[in-house]
């Protein structure tokens, strides 16, 4: 399969000369003769790797590469910045937007080509293969109301996972100042995300991201949010989220996302960075009936056709009052992979005792069914 290498340039004759040319090696060539047309088509053709112009109309090639290193799909893309600009101020703002290379016009062909070979052979090297990114398996646990249960379903399901596994895991609070898991496990640094989500998108890194991470003494590491309440919102704070969620799968081989209630900016962006979905349900009629609404979006959005999606029932009272599988079946047009028994008990002592849930009691019935549950993700992660 032939990589393809996106050029953006204002400048047609460049367009045409170096695409030709680049042909001949024997790679696919795009082009785009301005910077948001450029980003449109990284964004859209996925290149293994873009040759950029300084100096366009609209927007400069540094602003064009701060935009692409924002975007998590594109911020491991290599960049090599061509361009007339041959100040050593010009190749440090190339550099400090987040290009790999910088070659200034005009340059023989041996040489264009040389610089562009050299950086597809790091990128093949630091990811051992251009198809097969590493990347660990992304789940994304969400509800369509509040107060369901998903922060206790993704920690105890990541802790699970880990038990079963042995892999390295991460469970993760996203939506800011929502933090439950630092109240409930007694753990004093509970601003992690918070401070993540202060920096640019660009800022953000693999170093930063392992800084912010907490180690529990149940083996799973953690990414905390805070439990106070501030201005902060998710949509302002979305691509920073968004690049945050990239590092987090490249640190681990299994990552838990706590995405809280449903809502469009979570859908839109980072239910797609996911590979699998859990829907966080009661067995009551209005938290089936919102549910039956999310499930909708999600079909309109396209999502149910290339995500894994699984149904988690997480019942908190008694079986007399609440609704029968057979009436959630019904309702939902769809089958619950997993039921989750009420168990208040059990959840005081996990507070009081700083634990998950499932590491209370092992032989419990919540706890095994979390472990029934886990089963049945890891046979899907091997597929």
């Amino acid at each position: 399969m032939k990589e393809k290498i996106l050029i953006i340039d204002d400048d047609l004759e460049t367009l045409r000369l170096v695409g030709l040319m680049l042909q001949r090696q024997g790679y696919e060539i795009i082009s785009a003769n301005n910077g948001e047309l450029g980003i449109s088509l990284a964004k859209k053709e996925k290149p293994d790797l873009i040759v950029l112009d300084v100096m366009m109309p609209d927007l400069d090639g540094f602003d064009v590469t701060k935009q692409m290193r924002s975007d998590p799909e594109l911020i491991s893309t290599p960049i090599l910045m061509f361009t007339a600009k041959s100040q050593v101020d010009d190749k440090v703002a190339g550099y400090e937007a987040g290009v790999d290379d910088y070659l200034i016009k005009p340059v023989h062909p041996v040489e264009l080509v040389a610089h562009i070979k050299a950086l597809l052979s790091r990128r093949k090297r630091e990811t051992g293969s251009l198809q097969k990114p590493v990347k660990g398996y992304v789940i994304g646990v969400i509800a369509a109301k509040g107060g369901l249960g998903v922060s206790t379903v993704a920690l105890n399901l990541g802790v699970a996972l880990h038990e079963k596994t042995k892999t390295e895991t991460i469970c993760a609070e996203i939506c800011p100042n929502h933090g439950t898991w630092g109240l409930e496990l007694g753990l004093a640094d509970n601003q992690s995300l918070n401070k993540i989500i202060q920096k640019r998108p660009e800022d953000i890194d693999h170093n930063l991201v392992k800084q912010n991470l907490v180690k529990s003494n149940f083996g799973v590491n953690l990414l905390l949010s805070s439990p106070t309440f501030s201005s902060n919102n998710l949509k302002s704070v979305i691509d920073q989220i968004a690049t945050l969620i990239q590092f987090l799968s490249e640190l681990s081989q299994i990552l838990i996302l706590d995405l809280g209630s449903g809502n469009v900016e979570v859908i839109d962006k980072l239910v797609d960075m996911c590979n699998e979905i859990i829907i966080v349900t009661e067995a009551q009629p209005i938290p089936i009936e919102r549910t039956k609404y999310l499930m909708d979006e999600f079909e309109q959005r396209g999502f149910n056709k290339n995500k894994k999606t699984d149904i988690l029932v997480n019942n908190r009272t008694r079986a007399d009052v609440q609704l029968s599988l057979t009436q959630v079946q019904e309702k939902l047009g769809y089958s619950p992979t997993i039921v989750i028994p009420p168990s208040p008990e059990l959840a005081y002592q996990a507070v009081m005792h700083f634990q998950p849930l499932i590491k209370m009691q092992p032989e419990s019935l919540v706890t095994q069914q979390f472990i029934r549950f886990a089963d049945h993700i890891i046979e899907k992660i091997k597929k």
